[in-house]
């Protein structure tokens, strides 16, 4: 299957989501006009992209219609899936995993699909000939190591992991010692389902970090922030607070199978200018797809 057919057939229920709102629209018999634009953008706020951004889209929109003489919703559309899809392509990214060992730490709030996200990466990396080792930094959430260690026997890598409520930075030391020692390609740091508005957890955050500055110094990290899109704006301010604490490389954007309507991922590399690098459309290991502008646009508009 295609990158399009698989992020197309991911997409469904999104899709779905966004063809109720915006195929009415475009087959609108009151033809292309204010009112079609006007409804445009209460769409595309209904689509989690945010009022601001809604409004640029649809004044670029506008322009276009005016300059290429577009009478037909068809030919609106295909507009507005291709300004959507440069917007996408300002923050499109491949991870940067050069070095032996780089390090990916992930972060996120609980219930995002962190854990998850770990597995599936751990998964593919394996699956493309890679070592891996993986970090149960979150020893505050019961049972998180122990979820970690399945799916880390299930993607076939290492763990290192302490009892309950151990210094996470601990952890993540220990980790890259094993690292090290073991000749890992790439070590996966698990950490605290931090929530935004709790200092304490952002403090341990930066003391991750800079443990991980301390011993790889030449290192290539990589700090994805894992947001659920089916909270839509909501994933936008957490994103937000976490780029106070922590310099996020990329966004995994998990659950797009399901409720989803996908603007946020232009919110996101629009507003933060942080690349989407990952989007997740299933629960399986294949279903975490690299992050591609045009395919995400078009299949989210496609019929």
């Amino acid at each position: 299957m295609g990158l399009f057919s698989k992020i197309k057939e991911g997409l469904a229920k999104t899709r779905k989501g966004m063809s109720s709102i915006f195929g009415s629209i475009f087959s609108s018999l009151g033809g292309v006009d204010e009112d079609m634009l006007e409804e445009l953008t209460d769409a595309l706020i209904m689509a989690d992209v945010g009022a601001s951004l809604s409004e640029e889209i649809i004044d670029e929109l506008r322009d276009r219609i005016k300059e290429k003489k577009i009478k037909d919703g068809e030919a609106v559309r295909e507009e507005l899936t291709d300004i959507i899809s440069t917007i996408l392509k300002g923050g499109e990214g491949a991870l940067k995993l050069s070095t032996s060992p780089s390090v990916i730490l992930v972060i996120g709030v609980n219930g995002v699909g962190k854990t998850t996200t770990i597995g599936k990466l751990a998964g593919n990396f394996v699956k493309e000939g890679k070592s891996v080792l993986l970090a149960a930094g979150d020893t505050f959430r019961a049972a998180a190591a122990e979820q970690l260690t399945v799916w880390s026997e299930r993607a076939g890598c290492g763990i290192v992991k302490h009892a309950e409520g151990a210094d996470p930075a601990a952890v993540i030391y220990d980790a890259i010692n094993a690292a090290r020692a073991r000749k890992t390609d790439i070590l996966i740091c698990d950490t605290a389902g931090r929530l935004h508005n709790k200092q304490n957890l952002m403090n341990e955050l930066s003391k991750i970090n800079r443990v991980i500055r301390r011993e790889l110094p030449d290192a290539d990290v990589e700090t994805l922030l894992v947001v659920d899109a089916t909270t839509g704006q909501n994933g936008l301010l957490q994103a937000r607070e976490f780029e106070k604490t922590a310099d996020i490389s990329g966004i995994v954007l998990t659950k797009l199978d399901g409720t989803a309507k996908g603007g946020i991922a232009c919110a996101i590399c629009r507003e933060l200018d942080v690349p989407v690098k990952k989007i997740c459309v299933g629960e399986k290991i294949e279903d975490m797809l690299d992050f591609d502008a045009a395919s995400f646009a078009e299949a989210s508009f496609a019929e």
